[in-house]
């Protein structure tokens, strides 16, 4: 049964929480789950998991993000892949229901919003992943920016109460799983069919 988790402490994310069992070991949850939880992102280049940011030495930094780490005891990278850009998809579509300001823009596992008055910064860090018993995602929204590497927006310049929203998120995409569970047993199986004559 997937499970889901709203931590009430704050917690800052470094990379080294993309680990088998991390949520196991700090919340008690054993097997798949989603926890959420605010905190500062710095993830140096040891801990990084995309190989193409270690190559550019791009640094990962917000001084407050809502981090989402899921746990899914299914070891194919590439439908946890397809489960994070459907996560990034309810993150967007959340949003846009809320009639924040602007114009958001999903690229892949990344959004992007557009202010009001123009200016284009980016709101999210995703990242899927693999261990020997599992697969493993993070997602990050900033809620602030100052000092970030890169041009970025936030959720509190968007007018986004962080933790009411990491709920949501977690309820819509919890719905999701079950739906898709629901669409995997209700069919029947298809044979190869015989013309008929």
């Amino acid at each position: 049964m997937f499970k889901t988790f709203l931590v009430e402490k704050k917690l800052a994310y470094d990379g080294k929480q993309l680990s088998p069992h991390w949520i196991y070991n700090n919340f008690d949850f054993l097997g798949d789950a989603l926890v959420a939880f605010i905190g500062e992102c710095s993830v140096p280049l040891f801990t990084m998991v995309d190989l193409m940011d270690v190559k550019q030495k791009s640094a990962i930094y917000s001084p407050e993000m809502l981090h989402f780490v899921m746990e899914l005891f299914d070891e194919n990278l590439l439908r946890m892949v397809f489960r994070q850009r459907l996560f990034i998809v309810t993150v967007k579509e959340l949003l846009e229901e809320m009639e924040v300001p602007g114009k958001l823009i999903r690229s892949g596992d990344d959004i992007y919003w557009i202010s009001p008055q123009g200016k284009k910064g980016k709101l999210s860090v995703s990242i899927a992943t693999k261990t020997p018993v599992s697969t493993l995602m993070h997602t990050g929204i900033n809620i602030r920016t100052q000092g970030t590497p890169v041009p970025a927006a936030g959720l509190q310049e968007m007018g986004v109460e962080p933790r009411d929203f990491a709920q949501k998120c977690m309820d819509r995409f919890l719905r999701e799983m079950e739906s898709c569970q629901i669409a995997r047993c209700k069919v029947n199986p298809v044979y190869k069919r015989v013309p008929q004559e």
